[in-house]
């Protein structure tokens, strides 16, 4: 029996206690009871607090609530025993067989297994590492490339359809940098004192003039300063960002969408917004410029949209932005941002408020931490190619691709973390991305030794088999993995997906130690053995699943 499948059950005891009478409430307020895991397995299978959510409700006390549901619980068919404890807590305990019942139904889902439609409808727009195209994706944006795809895929799990976008900064003083930078290069030239380094500015400038002179035009390099400029700027960004996205698609990170920031401006889509702002009658004309009075609604100061020299602020494009994506569908836009956006979320909120839109519902904005290196015990500087930055190409030569990602993903987004890349790159189980998917490894290699050993699921199941405390175990941690899913999306934490896998690891691990899949010597093979068949493999549908939501391989060898 899941946990869903309990949950139902107790929900068709409160409607029928409503039928006859022994429950006064109305039938539409009966809930689909939370059923957990209690803190201590002695305890019980699963708890539910469900008596003292309804009780002053039903006009009763919890623990009498509670002791009627249990009388009737009882009766149910793979449920062994009922306990009321504390002030109105149910514990349940089922019978071996109703426990079970879980590894079949882990194996029969397969993929899906974890999945479900309770973000169905919402259309989420997923914005994630947005980098200035000005250099390679540094560490930070490395941790929003992980942390989103992540979360876009656990999104999607709970059956919301996800955007995934970039946000692409093409219209700015970075840009003008960008390719003053590049034409010094070519010039031979220090690079300005507000420009960029490294030798991907070099490697970059040297392409754009051989792709110009391969395309019969002059040197770009000898034209006259703006016309160089327009060069450098034009081809440059465009080869920096084609660099950028091939390092995304390397680490497993694609998107729906690439934006351009420039086209909000070209398309008068800005000049609309503030048209908008306008007839609900939140602008307001003071000191030659144009301002949002997000005051109004919880800002600590309002915000130019058009300065005073008629240019646009860089809000202005914010509102145009979130427009935008409103206009596609997103009934909820996510904005990944770095700790140093943490200033931009009061007025981001007030603006999606001056739009008729309720902050923290249709628009959201996750904050993120730095992250750090270290190598041989002191922290990692500089990346040998960008001179200034470490970035994710760095941590990718390092220690890979999925050793980065579940790295970058298994914290909290507003922890500042450490990485450590020998950890990260060795074979111990203090690695955790190696923890885990040694755990998936191990349950393919049972599984090939089971068949060498005619141990076969098609032999049949009996889940009462699954009689010893280590499977208890087990199959107790399994069947918290769809809540774990349902809740890492609602609360849009990723590291709640990374953690359970640890957590899971650690179970499988331990049950290695306590039972057996294939016979001992000549012994015959017995439901016992074919029953954890059954066990192995959920347990390693499950770790795929869980590391698949991480875009981590779950290897079948290691």
């Amino acid at each position: 029996m899941t946990p869903e499948e309990l949950a139902q059950a107790i929900r068709t005891v409160l409607t029928s206690a409503v039928d006859d009478g022994s429950l006064d409430l109305p039938v539409e307020e009966v809930p689909l009871p939370r059923v957990e895991r209690p803190r201590h397995r002695d305890h019980g299978d699963w708890s539910t607090n469900v008596a003292m959510q309804l009780a002053k409700k039903a006009g009763t006390t919890p623990r009498a609530l509670a002791e009627l549901l249990a009388d009737r619980l009882g009766g149910i068919d793979g449920v062994a025993e009922v306990e009321v404890a504390g002030p109105g807590f149910l514990n349940i305990r089922l019978d071996a067989g109703a426990a079970g019942e879980l590894a079949r139904s882990v194996v029969e889902a397969g993929e899906s297994y974890g999945r479900n439609e309770t973000l169905a409808g919402e259309h989420v727009n997923l914005e994630y590492v947005s980098a200035n195209p000005t250099g390679p994706v540094h560490l930070g944006g490395a941790r929003w490339a992980a942390v989103g795809d992540s979360l876009a895929r656990i999104l999607a799990a709970c059956g919301a359809t996800v955007t995934r976008e970039y946000y692409f900064n093409d219209h700015g003083t970075q840009i003008d940098r960008f390719a003053a930078s590049l034409l010094a290069s070519a010039r031979g030239q220090e690079p300005p004192e507000d420009g960029y380094g490294g030798a991907y500015i070099s490697e970059i400038a040297s392409r754009v003039t051989a792709d110009e002179t391969a395309a019969g035009r002059p040197e770009p390099a000898g034209l006259e300063d703006e016309a160089a400029l327009e060069v450098f700027r034009s081809r440059g960004v465009e080869l920096m960002f084609d660099a950028i996205k091939a390092e995304l698609h390397a680490f497993r990170s694609d998107f729906d969408v690439f934006f351009h920031e420039d086209s909000l401006h070209t398309s008068g889509a800005v000049t609309r917004s503030i048209g908008e702002l306008r007839e609900r009658g939140v602008i307001e004309e003071r000191d030659g410029a144009t301002w949002l009075r997000t005051t109004d609604f919880g800002d600590d100061k309002d915000r130019v949209l058009i300065k005073s020299d008629g240019n646009p602020a860089y809000f202005a494009a914010d509102t145009a932005y979130y427009l935008d994506k409103r206009s596609r569908g997103a009934t909820c836009s996510i904005y990944l941002l770095g700790a140093d956006h943490h200033g931009y979320v009061g007025r981001m909120m007030a603006m999606c408020a001056a739009y008729g839109d309720t902050p923290g519902v249709n628009m959201q904005i996750l904050i993120g931490q730095m992250v750090n290196l270290v190598k041989n015990g002191a922290p990692v500087r500089m990346s040998k190619r960008a001179g200034t930055i470490v970035t994710l190409e760095d941590l990718v030569e390092a220690v890979g691709v999925d050793a980065a990602r579940y790295a970058l993903a298994r914290s909290s987004m507003d922890s500042m973390i450490d990485i450590d890349l020998d950890l990260l790159a060795s074979s111990s189980n203090d690695n955790p991305v190696y923890y885990v998917q040694y755990a998936h490894a191990r349950t393919r290699n049972v599984a090939r030794n089971a068949a060498e050993h005619g141990v076969s699921r098609e032999a049949g199941f009996d889940p009462a088999a699954l009689d010893d405390p280590a499977d208890a175990a087990l199959l107790g941690v399994l069947a918290q993995f769809p809540a774990v899913v349902a809740q890492a999306a609602q609360l849009r934490e990723q590291h709640r997906v990374a953690r359970y896998l640890e957590q899971l690891a650690a179970a499988y691990h331990t049950w290695y130690g306590a039972t057996r899949v294939t016979p001992r010597g000549q012994d015959p093979v017995t439901p016992g053995h074919v029953a954890r068949l059954w066990l192995n493999d959920a347990v390693g549908q499950v770790i795929a699943n869980g590391l698949g939501l991480l875009g981590v391989d779950a290897p079948d060898r290691m």
